[in-house]
């Protein structure tokens, strides 16, 4: 692991639960995604664990130049993302899963957009392979990262000083047995996603020593009410009338 030596004298570590990563056999992790520097602090923490994760990318990356060939060279994972079949968009990844390899995800599918950086509703991919392999899915969050490399920046500079502390926390594998031979159908996966992102948020959770909030972030609702509260100050503003003089006037017309 090339970037090794730099994390190693830029960074501390706080590193726990490294138990619960399997010493043989394909298996899943599923992490939590808050700054663009975390995979390489993730990557790092089972590196050591002697267990090499394989990450996801588009398969259209796969297919030529430089990319392509550090992504062919380092046994990435390639997803199949114009597939109509949701199953075949991941054959790599259960193909890796059963050669015996970890495969890891992000099930966020990006960033979180939460505020407050918690992780957000998951996207169904991990449960989806998980359910195909019956492959044990270990939940890993991790925090420390965002802060030297805060995401959605308007300047992707590293924060390097004070030195910060990379802290991955991974738990036991998420108990998915009361989906196995189940139909996978949507309801289904999101059960199991919802369980997995449970998994994941308490161990941020426990590595951020505060409470998580009790539902995940979702950014579709999020933008939609984001979008209500414009139509409201709008209309309002068209009216000559912001939504909180109207309050005032309504408490003042009940007494």
């Amino acid at each position: 692991m090339l970037a090794k030596p730099p994390l190693v004298v830029l960074f501390k570590r706080d590193w726990r639960g490294m138990e619960h990563i399997p010493v043989d056999g394909g298996f899943i992790t599923a992490v939590n995604h808050n700054s663009y520097l975390d995979p390489l602090s993730y990557a790092h923490f089972q590196y050591n664990t002697g267990r090499v994760p394989r990450f996801l990318a588009k398969a259209a990356l796969f297919k030529g130049g430089f990319v392509g060939t550090i992504l062919r060279g380092t046994g990435q994972i390639p997803v199949y993302r114009e597939s109509t079949d949701a199953a075949t968009a991941f054959r790599s990844a259960v193909d890796a899963i059963n050669r015996g390899e970890c495969v890891a995800f992000y099930p966020e599918g990006t960033l979180t957009r939460d505020p407050e950086m918690w992780p957000m509703e998951g996207k169904t991919g991990a449960a989806r392979v998980a359910l195909l392999t019956k492959a044990p899915v270990v939940p890993v969050a991790q925090w420390g990262a965002n802060e030297a490399m805060p995401p959605y920046a308007k300047e992707n500079k590293l924060r390097l000083f004070p030195r910060k502390t990379l802290k991955v926390l991974a738990g036991p594998p998420v108990d998915l047995s009361a989906y196995y031979g189940k139909e996978p159908t949507a309801e289904v996966l999101r059960a199991a996603t919802e369980d997995i992102m449970s998994a994941i948020t308490a161990l941020l959770a426990e590595l951020r020593g505060e409470p998580a909030p009790a539902e995940p972030y979702n950014p579709r609702k999020a933008l939609a009410e984001a979008r209500r509260k414009a139509r409201e100050e709008k209309r309002a503003a068209e009216a000559g009338q912001s939504p909180a003089a109207r309050e005032e006037r309504k408490e003042g017309d009940g007494k």
